[in-house]
Formats: structure tokens, C-alpha cells, sequence
């Protein structure tokens, strides 16, 4: 007996290392925890989603759902330094169908999450690729809590490499998908009403570069169609509409040099859309667009010797009218030393930009690729979530906008505080429609806005990559969706309210970016800034879009251009989609109510109307606007009096203008 027994131990540990070396071997595992050993067995034949292919050794566990569950597994190693790559299947040994996949969750160590059907069981394979230390492995039930909204997947018929483009590109204000398929060739799906698409084919004629790191979309000539400027590893190209959007040509720029983020904003405020630039390697870039040409320029707008320039976004941080520019920096690129501390370049208001991010606060070094703005807590100014794409230098940071110039720390206790969960992309948007901005980003999730610097994480995430995952409106039901390569997240809405505003620059850039949004209502006040290009990558709808939960109301919407115009428009409905033409709703200054200052006598008017002052009001300026806001009359005031003998019989708009140069506005009737 004392014989057998070492024999029965040697053949038990000979089992037991033999196990989890193979498919056919793979170890049953349940909830808990299970130490694994070095990798050495048999390696997967693929890792499914992620990249560099599979190491040349694997371990493979086995699990097998009792119950329909949402089943979670993560490793670990403390004290060593494991790297894992995770990867799920289902199926048999001879054949496996992927499930999910993961690299590099939180640092060197896997994460997934996935839907769990009883009675079936799921492969659980690791490889050696980045190391074949051993590792703990968890696995765990996700207790999943209501949803604040739901996301139903749906297919979408696009051919492209390069799938991050959302934007409307026939001029009909309905988002559509823009897949760019090779260096010359582009598919627009156009949306269609229903929510249905139209896939249309692009054949640009010259060779051009890919949108390979990100891509944004304006209107730069002004011709009602919106153009399109790649980012590469190699520089710039710009994809420009005809007039009739019906072709494309293309300007690949001579310069050479590693892109990040582009945008495109008028950066000297001449009313048409310039492109800037993040250089990973040296100081920014920027094309001035002069009408004809879009021209070269660097230095300025990011100035630091080498670079580390990831994801800009343009907002109007200090409520002055103009766009400021906030850079997310990485240390990536071989930027060296300082390469990744942020930037927020105040705009002088002359086309002259100063970094002012030390006396703001702004000037974090987190390790970031991007940032989500946004007003969190709905006060009227612009706060920032700057996101981490590696925890190297703390996690991420929740920036209040003090109002003053500068910003307050908030992270603690906001949520992000608790989670190091990494992404490329953070964008700030109301998913849910309850009044309060919300951050797809970390985690493949969204964080939930509570209105006052908290987030809710969703417990569920969505099954996106960490690239393409622009948003917009495809079905045109007021409620936002994500894209993800060719599938889309349609979100199935919930009874809160919304409102989308459109907008179409006269003096401005046609698309109005740059243009601030303000709607008022029971809430108080929400704000909006125009962008063309949020997060790292990605183009995301230049459609304005709001979230106003229950009310039912809303009082007052204000649209401020960068040219200075102000358009004010009264009592708008919910749900609905409000087209603001620059200039439209009683033109270029904010209206205030006349009855406190004058009253115009008679009313109704036949050949002359007069002021009566309730106070020191003096009128000099006098304009008379059609309801639907054409001007038809702008005369001097002369005598307290103006002459409507010229104008037909109907109801009208008077505005005036005091010494002061205040505008005051009164209905008129002319018989």
C-alpha cells in the first residue's frame, strides 16, 4: 500500500498538469478563483479580435452555464507580472466559434464580459504571447441592473476599412455613415427616413491617404455639402464635395508627418472653416483657408518641441464668444519629458491663442488620448472630463469650470475615482434624454451624468471597439446611436424628451461650428457648443442635440454665432427638430422685451409710428422684420417717429436699437 499510494499521488499530478494544456484537457472551472501555471500547452489556433496573432503556447479552462447569466472574467497576478490575453469560445474542440475576446483590460491584465445560455459551455483559452507566467483567474456573476436605456444591435451594409464617420453629407440634416474603403474610394450610406439607408459609391480620382487615425467633416467652401479631412500617419488629405454633392476630389497636402486628432474650425473667425491639426511628433498644425486654398501653418497652438499632441477639441471655456482649444497629451510619440501635460489655449479673440492651462488648473499630466466636454452640472460653462488611456500617471480627472478661469479637481467621489478602466475615446453626449450629460468612454460603457460631477457607470458594457464609435441619430427619433464598424447600437429611447437643432451659417461657417446653443426651460439652462471632431478619432453628428427628461416645455432657445449674430427663438416645441438660418429670428444682437422702455403708438399703424419713453430710452436704429424673420425696412429714427408708409398691410417685428446699443423688439401691425 505504501507503494501504490506515491504511484496513485505521481499519476494524480500528472493528471492535473496535463489538464488545462489542451482543448480536449481543458479544466472545468465555476465561480471563484483558480490559480493557473505557466503557459505551456497547446496555444488557440485564433485570438479572435485582437491583434499580433496568437502566442505559441495556451492554457484552456472550460465553463459550463447552469442558468442564463452574465458570467465575468478578469485575471490577475499579485507580485508578478503576468500579461494575459483572454480569449472565449464556444463550440466544440474541432469547431470553436468566438465569443469575445480581450488584451490589456486594466494595464497587462484581461477582462470580458459576456451573456452566459444554460446548458452551454464556453472555452476559456489564454496564450503566451506578451508572457507565460502563471496568473489568477476569476470568474464571477454580474448581478445586471435595470438599464437606463437599451441599445438593440443592428447590421449595416458598409464595405469600409475605416468606419468612424457620422455626419450629414447630403444637406438634408439626417446623419449619415461615411465608410471609407480605400485610399480611393468612399461609401456614404445616406439615411433614408425610417431609418433605412442608401449605400452610394465614391470613386475619388486621384490617389489620396486613409483616414488611418482620425477623421472630422465640415463644410469648408461653403456650398452646402460637407467636405472631409483625413488623418494618416503621414499627413493630410482633404476630400472636397462638388457642387452638387455628387462627387468628390481630393488635396493631399505635401507635409509629412504622424496625425492625431483634426478638426475643423474657423480659428480666425472669417466665417470660413480652417483645419487644425494634432502633430504627435513636433508643434501643431493648422491650414488657413483663404477661399481657394487651404495653407500650411504651424506653431501657436501647441507649441511643445516634440510633439505628444493627441486629442484636441474646440469649446468656448470662458463664455466669451470665441472657440478656445483644449489638447489631451500623451507622452507617446517620443514627445520626451513634459510631452504630456495638457494645454488650453485661451483664444485672444485676433487669431492669436495663449496656453493658459497652469493658471486654469488644466495642465494635468494624466496619460490621455482624449477629453469629454461638456456643462456636467448644467450652471452655463464648460466642464471637462480628461480621460486616461493609461494609469501610468493617475487616473482620470473631472474638471469643474469655476467661471473665473479656472477649474476645480471634482474626481473625487465623481466616480472615476474608483475605476481604471482604459479607452482612446471619451465623448460627452445625453444618451438617455434625462437633462444631463453622459461619457461613453472607459470600459466600453457609458458613465451616467447625475448633474452634479457624479457618474453611474452602466453595469453593462456594449460590445465596441476601441476606435470606431461615432454617434448620431440613424433613425431620426431624437435619441442618439452608436456606431460600431457595421454594426449600429440603435438605442431603443425611453419616454424622455429631447430637442435637435440644426443650424445653417450665413455670415458664419455654413455649419455653424463654433456656434454656442442655449435652451432654456424648467431645468434652467442647458448649453452646446458646435464641434467637428470629438474624442480621439472619430467624427460624431454636427447636429445639436438635447436631452430634457419630463418637461414639457421649452421657454427659449439661443443660438450665438461666431459671427456675433444671436438668434433667439420662443417657446419651442419637444421632440421636435428646430432649423435655425443665421440671422432668421430677429438677427444680430439678443432681444430684450420693449414693453419696461417704450410703447409705439398707433398700433396698428397706418403711415407713422411713434415711441413714448417709460424711461431714458433714446431709439437711433429701427428695423422691421416679416414673421418669419426676413428684414424688409432699416431706417435711422428721426424725431422720436419712423415712416411705414412704404411697407403692405400685416403683422410685424419691430426692433430697435437704443443709444446704448441695446435691441428692444415689439409686434406691430401695419393697415
Amino acid at each position: 500500500m505504501k507503494k501504490i499510494f506515491p504511484l496513485f499521488v505521481l499519476l494524480l499530478n500528472s493528471t492535473w498538469i496535463s489538464a488545462q494544456l489542451t482543448c480536449a484537457t481543458a479544466l472545468p472551472i465555476g465561480l471563484g478563483t483558480v490559480t493557473a501555471p505557466d503557459v505551456t500547452g497547446d496555444p488557440p489556433l485564433t485570438v479572435c479580435t485582437l491583434t499580433n496573432g496568437p502566442g505559441t503556447k495556451g492554457l484552456w479552462y472550460k465553463y459550463t452555464a447552469t442558468a442564463n447569466k452574465t458570467i465575468k472574467i478578469t485575471t490577475s497576478s499579485a507580485g508578478q507580472n503576468a500579461d494575459t490575453r483572454l480569449i472565449v469560445f464556444s463550440g466544440n474542440c474541432t469547431a470553436l466559434n468566438c465569443i469575445t475576446a480581450n488584451d490589456d483590460y486594466t494595464g497587462q491584465f484581461s477582462q470580458v464580459t459576456f451573456n452566459a445560455v444554460a446548458g452551454t459551455t464556453y472555452y476559456i483559452v489564454f496564450d503566451n504571447k506578451f508572457s507565460s507566467l502563471g496568473f489568477n483567474i476569476n470568474v464571477s456573476e454580474v448581478v445586471v441592473q435595470p438599464d437606463r436605456l437599451t441599445f438593440t444591435s443592428q447590421s449595416v451594409s458598409v464595405a469600409g476599412s475605416f468606419n468612424n464617420c457620422i455626419v450629414d453629407m447630403n444637406g438634408d440634416y439626417l446623419d449619415d455613415i461615411v465608410s471609407v474603403v480605400s485610399a480611393t474610394q468612399v461609401v456614404i450610406s445616406y439615411q433614408q427616413p425610417g431609418g433605412t439607408f442608401n449605400n452610394v459609391t465614391y470613386t475619388v480620382p486621384s490617389t489620396i491617404i486613409t483616414p488611418s487615425w482620425s477623421i472630422a467633416a465640415g463644410d469648408y467652401d461653403n456650398n452646402g455639402f460637407n467636405d472631409l479631412v483625413y488623418g494618416s500617419g503621414s499627413g493630410i488629405a482633404f476630400l472636397k464635395a462638388n457642387a452638387t454633392g455628387t462627387a468628390y476630389t481630393s488635396d493631399r497636402k505635401p507635409q509629412s508627418f504622424l496625425v492625431q486628432r483634426t478638426n475643423f474650425i474657423d480659428i480666425n473667425n472669417d466665417g470660413k472653416l480652417d483645419a487644425f491639426i494634432c502633430d504627435d511628433n513636433a508643434p501643431n498644425r493648422y491650414y488657413i483657408n483663404d477661399g481657394t486654398d487651404m495653407n500650411h501653418s504651424q506653431g501657436g497652438l501647441g507649441d511643445f518641441p516634440s510633439g505628444g499632441n493627441y486629442g484636441s477639441i474646440w469649446i468656448d471655456y470662458d463664455n466669451d464668444g470665441d472657440m478656445d482649444l483644449f489638447i489631451a497629451k500623451c507622452s507617446g510619440g517620443g514627445s520626451g519629458p513634459g510631452g504630456n501635460i495638457d494645454e488650453l489655449h485661451r483664444n485672444n479673440g485676433n487669431a492669436t491663442f495663449t496656453n493658459v492651462a497652469a493658471t486654469a488648473n488644466m495642465a494635468n499630466p494624466v496619460q490621455t488620448w482624449s477629453s469629454a466636454w461638456g456643462d456636467f452640472n448644467n450652471d452655463g460653462w464648460m466642464d471637462a472630463v480628461v480621460g486616461i488611456n493609461s494609469t501610468a500617471n493617475g487616473l482620470s480627472k473631472v474638471m469643474k469650470n469655476n467661471g473665473d478661469g479656472t477649474f476645480t479637481d471634482k474626481s473625487s467621489g465623481s466616480g472615476y475615482d474608483t475605476t481604471n478602466a482604459l479607452s482612446r475615446e471619451y465623448v460627452a453626449y445625453d444618451f438617455d434624454n434625462d437633462g444631463f450629460l453622459d461619457v461613453l468612454g472607459a470600459g466600453n460603457t457609458i458613465m451616467f451624468g447625475n448633474g452634479d460631477f457624479t457618474f453611474t457607470p452602466n453595469p453593462n458594457p456594449y460590445n465596441l471597439s476601441s476606435f470606431d464609435r461615432p454617434i448620431g441619430d440613424l433613425n431620426n427619433d431624437g435619441f442618439l446611436d452608436i456606431q460600431n464598424g457595421s454594426t449600429v447600437l440603435m438605442n431603443a429611447g425611453n419616454t424622455n424628451k429631447w430637442l435637435k437643432v440644426t443650424l445653417k451659417g450665413t455670415q458664419s461657417n455654413r455649419n455653424g461650428i463654433g456656434a454656442r446653443v442655449e435652451i432654456y426651460g424648467s431645468w434652467g439652462k442647458q448649453i452646446r457648443d458646435v464641434q467637428s471632431g470629438t474624442g480621439f478619432g472619430n467624427m460624431s453628428t454636427l447636429n445639436v442635440h438635447f436631452g430634457i427628461g419630463q418637461a414639457t416645455a421649452i421657454t427659449k432657445v439661443i443660438v450665438r454665432w461666431p459671427s456675433g449674430i444671436v438668434d433667439t427663438i420662443y417657446n419651442v416645441n419637444p421632440n421636435t427638430t428646430l432649423n435655425v438660418i443665421e440671422g432668421s429670428f430677429l438677427g444680430t444682437k439678443e432681444i430684450q422685451a420693449a414693453e419696461e422702455m417704450f410703447t409705439v403708438y398707433p398700433n396698428p399703424a397706418h403711415d407713422i409710428i411713434q415711441f413714448k419713453s417709460q424711461s431714458d430710452f433714446t431709439p437711433e436704429q429701427a428695423r422691421i422684420y416679416e414673421m418669419s424673420g426676413r428684414i424688409i425696412l432699416q431706417v435711422k429714427v428721426e424725431r422720436n417717429q419712423v415712416s411705414v408708409k412704404d411697407v403692405k398691410p400685416g403683422t410685424y417685428i419691430l426692433q430697435v436699437t437704443d443709444k446704448t446699443g441695446k435691441n428692444y423688439s415689439q409686434k406691430i401691425t401695419i393697415k
